[in-house]
């Protein structure tokens, strides 16, 4: 979950943040603190693949990935919110089902 906080903030918060900058400065930002997203997230999946397969751990980033970028979206960027948010959670937990069904239903 803390490493999507830091990846969401380097991916978009350049867009409000940095908007009248040029954009390697946006880019060099945003790799500085994509670092510190890397320095959580590469033991986060090494810990995760002791127990899920590789399918599982991006299907999982993803879900947690939603779940941190619509409140970020709403509240940090002022988007607005829409229901294609909730259907698109709606097929990530279909792709939870399908990409842990042997899990699930052992």
């Amino acid at each position: 979950m803390c490493s999507n906080v830091f990846m969401t903030f380097a991916w978009y918060a350049h867009l409000k943040e940095l908007n009248d900058k040029p954009w390697l400065i946006a880019a060099l930002v945003s790799w500085g603190i994509a670092l510190f997203e890397y320095l959580l997230q590469v033991p986060a999946n090494r810990i995760g693949h002791t127990v899920m397969n590789v399918g599982q751990l991006k299907v999982l980033q993803e879900v947690i990935t939603l779940t941190v970028f619509v409140p970020f979206a709403v509240f940090y960027l002022k988007e607005p919110l829409k229901l294609d948010y909730l259907w698109a959670g709606l097929c990530l937990l279909a792709a939870v089902f399908f990409i842990f069904r042997e899990k699930l239903l052992a």
